[in-house]
């Protein structure tokens, strides 16, 4: 199977904290792998590098083949990773619709100018489109203001497949999301992901979630990688249980 996306020895501290430390992972196309661990084990942190949003201190990540570790985040979206945001990084003033309007003209080719209207050239038409894939078209002229959590959430995810990507980073896609609605939160995720069959990762707390969603599971422990493979052996791994689930006995 081919490997979208490939870390090696990937380092990265703050001070005497250590982020990452010796990182190396393979990420195959198609593929759903849920990255989990403790506040400060290194999953966000390793996102944010993938992405562009902070340089690694060494080590090399390749996308297709191609080095990305130095790029900025602007393009590393271009070469084709996307992302979400644990807390979603939207206009509330403007509409959902508005929001994907603004992030499909930032995806085009040409400079965005301030004399050239975001929803121009049909950009509205494919908002609409892309929100109707989360089942979100009738929300499309609410603000964002008016929207509860867990709709914003999937605006924001909207947003990061306005480009198409490869790969695609989604930072606790359910946090935030009752209990009740967490399930069809990530079923429709899962299904408006599915026309562009991008890679996805999505770091993830709720184990029902990882259980249910996850392909392979990545567990981090004070910027290790501590356990990797099928979900259902990973959680059941003492170490894991120990330092992650909190349920070791």
């Amino acid at each position: 199977m081919t490997a979208v996306l490939s870390v090696r020895g990937l380092d990265k501290r703050f001070g005497a904290v250590v982020a990452a430390d010796a990182l190396s992972l393979d990420i195959t196309a198609g593929h759903k792998v849920s990255l989990i661990g403790a506040n400060g084990a290194g999953k966000t942190t390793f996102v944010n590098m993938v992405t562009g949003y902070l340089k690694p201190d060494s080590g090399s990540i390749a996308l297709d083949g191609v080095d990305i570790a130095k790029l900025s985040p602007r393009n590393v979206a271009r070469l084709g990773i996307s992302r979400s945001f644990q807390i979603p990084q939207l206009f509330i003033e403007l509409t959902a619709a508005e929001n994907l309007a603004v992030a499909i003209s930032g995806a085009g080719k040409q400079t965005l100018s301030f004399h050239s209207p975001a929803e121009a050239h049909g950009r509205h038409v494919k908002a609409v489109e892309l929100l109707a894939r989360f089942g979100l078209a009738d929300q499309a002229d609410r603000p964002i203001s008016e929207l509860a959590g867990g709709v914003r959430k999937l605006v924001d995810i909207a947003m990061a497949l306005v480009r198409r990507p490869k790969l695609l980073l989604l930072d606790e896609p359910t946090s935030g999301v009752s209990a009740e609605e967490k399930f069809a939160t990530m079923d429709r995720v899962i299904h408006a992901v599915a026309p562009d069959a991008a890679t996805i990762v999505f770091v993830e707390h709720d184990m029902e979630i990882v259980n249910r969603y996850a392909d392979r599971v990545v567990a981090f422990y004070q910027g290790r990688i501590l356990a990797d493979g099928d979900p259902h052996v990973v959680l059941k791994d003492p170490d894991v249980r120990r330092y992650v689930t909190g349920s070791a006995r």
